[in-house]
C-alpha cells in the first residue's frame, strides 16, 4: 500500500499547512480535510471512497468541494463511510440544501454522485487487497481511527484521528502482527496542556504517557500540530521519546508498507 500524506496541520497558512487527509494509493481517502485542495481534477475523479474519522471541519473541508468539482466526471457515486453518528452530523449540518446541496440526491436519487456507507468499529472492509477497519477514539465528537493492512504483505498502518486517552485503542493496536507506523496527533505543547484536555486532544506529555502502552515498536508519526507551535511541539517529543522512534509527519510525505 502506497499513502501520501496530502495534509497533517492543524490549520491552515502558507504554502505547507494544510488540515489533515491521506491518500491510499490513487482511490481512496482517509479524511478530507483541505490538503485535498492540491489534488488536480484527474486525481480527484479517481477517488471512489472516502473514510472519515469525525465531522471536525478540519477533516471533511474539501468533501463538499469534491463532489462539486468532479462528480459529473465519475459513472459511479463517491462513498462516503463514516460511523453512523458521524454520518448524521455530516447530513445534517453539511448536505442539507443550506450549508450545501445533498449531492446523494444530484443529479438523480437513483444515480446520485454521493453515497452514504455506514460503518462499525472493528468490522473491516475490504477494496482489492485492502483492508481498512475503524478503531476505537476518544474527542469532543463521535470519531474513530482507522487501521489500514495489506492483505499481501501483511503490514499495518494505523492512523488514531484526533483522540486523546482511549485504552480501546491500545487493546486493538496491540493485537496487529506487523505495525509498520502509526499516525498519532498531538494538537498543542505542554504549555497548553489544560487546552488539550478540554479539548480532548494530545499535549506531548499526554501523548508520551500514552505510548507507554503500546508493546511494539513502529515509526511514529505526530500529526495535527497547531500553526506556529510545531517546533515546541517537535521538541518537547523528542525530549521524552527515550526509545521510540518518534518525528513529525510532514505534508507530501510518502508511507509504503
Amino acid at each position: 500500500m502506497r499513502v501520501k500524506i496530502l495534509g497533517c496541520s492543524g490549520g491552515i497558512g502558507g504554502n505547507t499547512l494544510r488540515t489533515t487527509s491521506l491518500l491510499v494509493d490513487d482511490d481512496i481517502l482517509i479524511d478530507a480535510g483541505t490538503g485535498v485542495n492540491d489534488l488536480s481534477l484527474e486525481a480527484l475523479a479517481a477517488i471512489d471512497h472516502v473514510f472519515i474519522t469525525h465531522a471536525h471541519l478540519d477533516h471533511i473541508a474539501c468533501l463538499p468541494f469534491m463532489l462539486d468539482s468532479v462528480g459529473d466526471r465519475r459513472s459511479t457515486p463517491l462513498t462516503m463511510h463514516a460511523t453512523r453518528a458521524t454520518e448524521d452530523v455530516i447530513r445534517k449540518h453539511i448536505f442539507n440544501w443550506q450549508i450545501w446541496p445533498d449531492f446523494s440526491e444530484i443529479p438523480t436519487p437513483e444515480n446520485p454522485f454521493l453515497r452514504f456507507h455506514t460503518i462499525e468499529v472493528g468490522t473491516p472492509i475490504e477494496i482489492g487487497q485492502r483492508r481498512i477497519t475503524a478503531l476505537p477514539a476518544n474527542h469532543s465528537v463521535p470519531a474513530v481511527g482507522y487501521q489500514l493492512d495489506d492483505i499481501d504483505s501483511g503490514n499495518s498502518l494505523v492512523f488514531s484521528g484526533d483522540t486523546t486517552s482511549c485504552d480501546a485503542l491500545w487493546e486493538v493496536v496491540n493485537t496487529i502482527a506487523k505495525l509498520r507506523y502509526l499516525l498519532i496527533e498531538a494538537a498543542f505543547p505542554d504549555s497548553e496542556r489544560e487546552l488539550a484536555i478540554l479539548s480532548k486532544h494530545f499535549c506531548p506529555s499526554l501523548l508520551l504517557t500514552e505510548l507507554s502502552k503500546l508493546d511494539s515498536n513502529p515509526d511514529i508519526l505526530v500529526t495535527h500540530a497547531k500553526p506556529g507551535l510545531y517546533a515546541q511541539i517537535e521538541k518537547e517529543l523528542l525530549q521524552g521519546a527515550g526509545d521510540r522512534n518518534i518525528s513529525m509527519l510532514q505534508a507530501d510525505a510518502v508511507l509504503h508498507f
